[in-house]
C-alpha cells in the first residue's frame, strides 16, 4: 500500500480505492520494545469500510477466482446467501490496511508480514456491507534485530451475528 501523512491523517490505496484513517485513533507503539507492554491489551477496532462490487470483482482479476458467488450479483440472488459474498481472502487481505486505523508503529527501520496461525471465515461478508477489524495483542517475542508480534483480528460485518473472520496474524518489526 503506499500511503502518505498529511497533518496526523494517512491517506492510502485500497487497490484504487481511497481509504482514510486518522492516527489519533490508533494506538501508537514508538519502538520494538514498547510493544512487551501491551500484551493482552485489546488496542481498539477501526472504523467501518464498506466492501462494495467493484472491489470484489478487482480481487476476482487479481486472484483468477471468479466464482459466481462473488462476481455474478444475478445469480447470486438465488444463491445460498441470497446475494454475492467477498472472497475470505479479500476480507483477509484487507486486515492489514484496516489495521492502520488501530496500530501506529513507529521508531522502527521496517515491519513485515510474518503470516498466519489460524484463520477461520464463520460468516460472510455480503457486498455492499461494512467490515471493521479490532485488534489485540496476543505474544511478543524477541528474535534477532527485533520482535516478532502475535494478534488476534476479529473482522466484522455491520449487524452481523458473527465475526467474518477471526485470524491470529504474525508480524515481525524491526528496529
Amino acid at each position: 500500500m503506499v500511503a502518505r501523512l498529511v497533518g496526523g491523517t494517512v491517506i492510502g490505496l485500497v487497490g484504487p480505492f481511497p481509504l482514510t484513517y486518522s492516527l489519533a485513533m490508533a494506538t501508537t507503539v514508538h519502538g520494538i520494545e514498547s510493544f512487551k507492554e501491551l500484551v493482552g491489551t485489546h488496542l481498539g477496532y477501526s472504523e467501518w469500510h464498506l466492501v462494495d462490487q467493484a472491489q470484489v470483482n478487482l480481487f476476482a482479476d487479481a486472484t483468477g477466482d471468479h466464482q459466481w458467488i462473488h462476481v455474478d450479483p444475478e445469480a447470486a440472488k438465488s444463491g445460498p446467501f441470497g446475494g454475492p459474498i467477498a472472497h475470505g481472502y479479500l476480507t483477509l487481505a484487507l486486515a492489514p490496511v484496516l489495521l492502520g486505523e488501530v496500530l501506529h508503529v513507529d521508531g522502527i527501520s521496517m515491519g513485515v508480514n510474518y503470516g498466519c496461525n489460524k484463520v477461520r471465515f464463520p460468516a460472510p461478508v455480503m457486498v455492499g456491507s461494512k467490515l471493521r477489524v479490532g485488534a489485540a495483542v496476543a505474544e511478543v517475542e524477541d528474535v534477532t534485530g527485533g520482535v516478532q508480534v502475535t494478534l488476534d483480528l476479529t473482522l466484522e460485518t455491520e449487524g452481523a451475528a458473527k465475526p467474518s473472520c477471526v485470524a491470529q496474524v504474525v508480524y515481525r518489526y524491526y528496529a
